[in-house]
């Protein structure tokens, strides 16, 4: 299989997976008591993870493999993007997820959560689109 499939198809499952968290799993946070929502959240951090982190990780590779293989203006912006991914992630989510985790939940946590999940699912759907329109048009 081809490394442009393969980052099709995982940029592909970020897409899903991404705008299933933003308009379903995130929002439900919200219809939580703290109690329960500390609860869940130690069951679904762990296996939200087990789906996301392959899927980040295979994208970074690819990604890297692409521009390495030759520089274009995709290669190029998608890594640019990806890494994007990785800060807010690792700076804004984990940080976030990890307040619930410790018990440090409040009313805002929710909210937070949903309104800056916006710029990941932007800038994953970008990659999904035009990764699309790459594979098949060019």
């Amino acid at each position: 299989m081809q490394i442009d499939l393969i980052r099709l198809l995982i940029d592909f499952g970020l897409f899903v997976l991404i705008w299933m968290v933003q308009l379903v799993v995130y929002p439900s946070f919200a219809f939580y008591s703290k109690k329960e929502l500390i609860n869940w959240h130690q069951l679904y951090t762990p296996r939200i993870t087990m789906m996301v982190f392959p899927l980040m990780a295979g994208q970074l590779l690819t990604g890297i493999f692409q521009l390495a293989k030759g520089q274009s203006l995709f290669s190029i912006i998608s890594i640019i993007v990806i890494t994007t991914m990785w800060l807010l992630t690792f700076f804004i989510f984990v940080p976030t997820h990890n307040k619930i985790t410790s018990e440090e939940v409040d009313d805002e946590i929710c909210t937070k959560l949903v309104k800056y999940n916006w710029l990941r699912t932007a800038g994953w759907s970008f990659l999904f689109i035009w990764n699309f329109l790459q594979y098949y048009f060019r």
